[in-house]
């Protein structure tokens, strides 16, 4: 566990921008992009542990966002392995532009049976209880 690292990279470009993504309106990467280099870094970091069959999926995520990064900088996200409890992984996680640290946080994955996960997830397109959902914040 001591050794478990991962990296994800990426150049910040049009479609990385929040106000592309729809998360905001401005011109700055977007907080799920960053996001998704920072579980890019753990999934990858997990692939050596993982037997035949198996893959991960994340399943919790805390991050903050604490510095903007504009277009055409260059942003590094990384992981480290900090506990193992049955099948959940859980993971520091760091992103840094050219500039220094843009977000941190903590971050779960759940190892499991490829297979199983893609059938019962399918299975879900079948089911009589399918509906629009409502939102659960209003009465």
């Amino acid at each position: 566990m001591d050794n478990v690292f991962g990296k994800a990279e990426l150049t910040v470009e049009e479609k990385h921008l929040a106000v592309n993504i729809g998360s905001g309106s401005v011109k700055v990467l977007a907080t799920p992009v960053m996001i998704a280099l920072m579980e890019k870094a753990a999934a990858e970091s997990l692939i050596p542990l993982l037997r035949e069959g198996e893959t991960s999926v994340g399943t919790e995520i805390s991050i903050t966002h604490v510095s903007a990064t504009p277009e055409t900088m260059y942003v590094s996200a990384f992981s480290r392995l900090i506990k193992i409890e049955g099948r959940v992984y859980s993971f520091e996680i760091e992103a840094y532009d050219e500039i220094g640290l843009i977000g941190k946080g903590t971050h779960k994955r759940a190892v499991l049976n490829k297979d199983r996960f893609i059938t019962n997830t399918k299975n879900k397109l079948s089911s009589d209880a399918r509906k629009v959902p409502s939102n659960p914040f209003i009465g």
